[in-house]
């Protein structure tokens, strides 16, 4: 899966993407379809679908992957404009690429409950 997986070929340059953040764990993308003034996807460099799909042994992956979500509101000022993230599973929870990513969305007011 992860040869064919739209983001694995995003993250090994295979596609083009708008990058606004990359280090050697994650990589940061400008949603192509925006939901919000603000909306990015975080993905991490390892592929797995989903949350429930990451051995214990790689914990580090959440560690890196929220690190990098934190460094880049702070670069991008997000905290002063508010902000949500988002993590969907499975195609009715609405994730259209099976691999873990994290929506950042923001710029307008957010309603809840979501969905």
């Amino acid at each position: 899966m992860k040869n064919s997986c739209l983001f694995c070929r995003i993250i090994r340059n295979e596609i083009p993407a708008s990058r606004v953040f990359e280090n050697d764990s994650t990589l940061i993308i400008k949603d192509i379809s925006p939901q919000a003034p603000y909306h990015y996807l975080a993905i991490p460099k390892e592929h797995y679908s989903g949350i429930h799909n990451v051995p214990s042994s790689k914990g580090d992956l959440f560690k890196n992957l929220f690190a990098s979500i934190s460094e880049f509101v702070r670069e991008e000022n997000l905290e002063e404009k508010s902000y949500r993230l988002v993590i969907n599973y499975g195609e009715k929870a609405g994730q259209s690429v099976a691999h873990i990513h994290v929506h950042i969305l923001g710029g307008r007011e957010m309603k809840w409950p979501p969905g």
